[in-house]
Order: C-alpha cells, then structure tokens, then sequence
C-alpha cells in the first residue's frame, strides 16, 4: 500500500500543502489583529475545526480504513465545512479578511475533499458497501493498520501539527483572551454587522 503512488501523494503532497496552509492562515490572523477585532471567539472556532479534521487525519494514519472510518471522514468533512462559514460569517463582522487569507481558505476548504476522495478512491469496495452495494460487505470495526506508516514518518508529521498547527492557535486564543480581560468577543465584533468585511 505504502507504494501507491495515491498513498505517496497523500503523505509527501496532500498533508504538507494542508499543513502549510494551516499555518499561513494562522499568519494572517495575526497580521489582521485578530485579538482585538474578533478575539477569542474566532479563535475558539479555529480550534474546533482543528478537531473536525484531526479525528478524520489520525483515523486515516493509524486506523485500517473501513465502511466506518470513511462515513466518519465524510461527516467530519460536512461539519468542517458549515464550520467553516460560520468562521467567515463571524470574521467579517470586525475585521478584513484580505484576499491572500481568501485564497488560503480555499485550499483549507478543499485539500480535505483532495484527501477525502483520494482515501475513498484506495478503498472503494468499502465505499460501495457503506451506501449498500459492490462485492464487498461493509465492515464498521475500528482496526490498527496492518502496514503502519513509517514511524519517522508519523513522529515528523505530529510534531510539525504540535509545532505549527495546535500550538499557534492555542496561543491565539489565549492572546485573545488576555486582550479582552477574558471576554470571548471583543467590544468592535459585538458592534460589527454580520456578513460585513470592516477595516481595523
């Protein structure tokens, strides 16, 4: 498995470009002050999409993908999604969001669907038999890969997510906090008007 060209994409394209973006996003919430336009809130909402697509990503690594793993991926996927206009929606009510964060939503928005049909496309008799057809009866059993990946592999890939992806958000969130006396919202988004892109 680990030579499939669909595999070798996933791991050293795929995941990387995702993490890069991830972090670039990262870097435009701070050049847009976010800890004093739309504060801890936002960042709060940063973080629980980080967990809609951790549990899929961590499914995908260390889990044999079945019938369950891809519907968990799927529904991950539609949560992220309405997740994530929630964040838009709530972003412009206080501060810009230019048109390179704009640009760097979109490939947050779409790598995830790149990996989502890559991983059913490596295991479609699964995915036949999740909506009930193809030769295969769907299995619904959480299982340990039986080829794990490359230990280096996995230990370089969690540190690159605690390093650039965890603990850059968390200390948004805390620099959002610390901003506000502790507030989740900020006076300027409680004054903003929803769906409204404003200028510090």
């Amino acid at each position: 498995m680990l030579a499939d060209p669909t595999v070798l994409i996933l791991m050293y394209f795929v995941l990387p470009v995702w993490l890069i973006a991830g972090f670039a996003d990262w870097l435009c919430h701070r050049a847009s002050h976010i800890e004093s336009t739309t504060g801890a809130k936002e960042s709060l909402i940063h973080l629980l999409m980080f967990v809609e697509v951790g549990i899929p990503l961590l499914a995908a690594m260390f889990l044999e993908i079945n019938a369950l793993i891809i519907a968990t991926m799927i529904v991950a996927f539609l949560v992220h999604e309405a997740t994530a206009m929630w964040d838009v929606r709530y972003a412009t009510t206080a501060r810009t969001v230019s048109p390179i964060e704009q640009h760097i939503h979109s490939f947050l928005e779409m790598i995830p669907l790149l990996g989502l049909v890559s991983v059913i496309s490596l295991h479609w008799p699964q995915f036949l038999a999740l909506v009930g057809i193809g030769p295969e009866e769907a299995r619904f059993d959480l299982v340990w890969k039986p080829q794990q990946l490359p230990t280096m592999y996995i230990v370089t890939v969690m540190t690159v997510i605690l390093l650039f992806e965890l603990l850059p958000y968390v200390e948004e969130l805390v620099r959002g906090l610390r901003a506000n006396a502790g507030r989740l919202v900020p006076l300027k988004a409680r004054q903003g008007e929803a769906g409204k892109t404003t200028r510090r």
